[in-house]
């Protein structure tokens, strides 16, 4: 499908069919240019918003603790509604001095060093998982991989039983990338209801019978001498599957459709003239999936000359800020190459992803399989897209490989 380019003068950011339906390279560049502080009116009574578009602009933002705040919600879904009944129970809608007691938690239970035998499982399951595609010819790479591999490692990490996984993977695609037109906000909205409703019956149960799983650690956890409540536990159980599922996979998806329309890209990668790191984080530029975050602004400050108010929302499009030419050399070519890589896929500051070292070994694993196991890939049938103002990707990706007969001989 071609999707057209419209006037930035009659583009709605809140709008997700204005994801779905058009193609924003150019009005990103367009306001890069000449509008860096770009205000989205008011529609159908939904509230304005202003727009942060450049690279430099958005990490100044994130940095900046005293003029603007996460608590009143960090995404334009909750953003435009009011608020985030989270805020200051969950890490990512929590500023101050808790945020930085929570997020210790949780980079406890997400360390590198906790993180060594997850990644082997992941390497394991990816790799089995790419081997039997490739054998039988192809596969729906989103449903039979990219929807697997982070559901089943976050849902590992949670201690969810393997009979729960479909059922909260299809939670996790309608609270925020929906496929579908027909699903709505109140669709949204259940969803997401539906997602804390699992899980405050999953810490009742480890409340009874602790195991070794992150539930059980964060019941065990305290701030302050203070344990943590139920629902400071599920919302952050909530947080962690939605930010453990959704950006890891659709950025996997991103990653075949990417490198199946682009062969000679993939021919360095498999001749080995690309480190796979160095890989992995041109993966995650181009494929953007968070495609923003949000503040609100406390007290009034200015951007760009333009005065805010308190309460004021600004938005920082990530979507924009990795392909800034101003930081970007050549940022409208995927370059697996690319080096040195400031891209904003995982924020900024003292927000940044609490997952990205997870999100990170996925991705690598992902792509050091299709290395090995395939000569190269093919997409057989157009993709269809999700319909966010948040997520941006692929909720299809058919796909047929051509096999490496041997890489698929060796033994892992």
């Amino acid at each position: 499908m071609t999707m057209s380019t419209p006037p930035p003068d009659t583009v709605d950011l809140g709008d997700p069919a204005t994801f779905a339906d058009h193609d924003l390279d150019g009005f990103w560049r367009t306001l890069r240019d000449t509008a860096p502080m770009h205000w989205n009116p008011p529609v159908d009574g939904r509230r304005g918003f202003w727009v942060l578009s450049r690279h430099d602009d958005i990490m100044a933002t994130y940095r900046d603790n005293a003029n603007f705040t996460s608590e009143r919600g960090n995404v334009l879904v909750t953003l435009l509604e009011g608020g985030d009944a989270g805020a200051g129970r969950m890490l990512a809608v929590t500023d101050g001095p808790r945020h930085h007691e929570l997020r210790k938690i949780l980079q406890r239970v997400l360390s590198p060093r906790v993180l060594d035998e997850v990644a082997r499982t992941v390497r394991a399951n990816t790799r089995q998982w790419i081997r039997e595609a490739v054998e039988s010819g192809g596969c729906e790479f989103a449903e039979e991989i990219a929807s697997r591999i982070p559901m089943t490692t976050i849902s590992n990490l949670l201690g969810v039983p393997e009979q729960d996984r479909d059922y909260l993977l299809s939670l996790t695609k309608t609270a925020l990338s929906a496929e579908d037109e027909d699903v709505d906000a109140v669709d949204s909205e259940m969803a997401r209801n539906e997602i804390l409703m699992y899980f405050l019956d999953v810490v009742e149960e480890r409340r009874e019978s602790p195991g070794d799983d992150v539930i059980s650690m964060l019941i065990a956890s305290s701030i302050d001498g203070v344990p943590l409540s139920d629902e400071d536990v599920v919302l952050n159980c909530y947080s962690l599957i939605i930010g453990g599922d959704e950006t890891s996979r659709l950025t996997m998806i991103d990653c075949v459709h990417t490198l199946a329309a682009r062969p000679e890209q993939w021919r360095r990668f498999k001749r080995g003239e690309v480190a796979v790191e160095t890989a992995v984080d041109e993966v995650l530029r181009w494929a953007s999936p968070t495609m923003h975050f949000g503040r609100s602004a406390v007290r009034e400050t200015e951007l760009h000359g333009v005065r805010l108010r308190p309460g004021d929302i600004v938005t920082l499009w990530h979507a924009s800020g990795n392909r800034d030419e101003r930081v970007f050399a050549r940022p409208g070519e995927f370059d697996l190459g690319r080096t040195p890589n400031k891209h904003l896929a995982f924020g900024y500051g003292p927000h940044f992803c609490v997952g990205s070292y997870l999100a990170k070994v996925e991705i690598a694993e992902l792509l050091t399989a299709l290395r090995d196991f395939t000569t190269g890939f093919e997409q057989t049938e157009e993709a269809l897209r999700i319909r966010s103002n948040f997520l941006t990707g692929f909720s299809t990706m058919p796909v047929r490989f051509e096999p490496d007969h041997r890489g698929l001989k060796e033994v892992d």
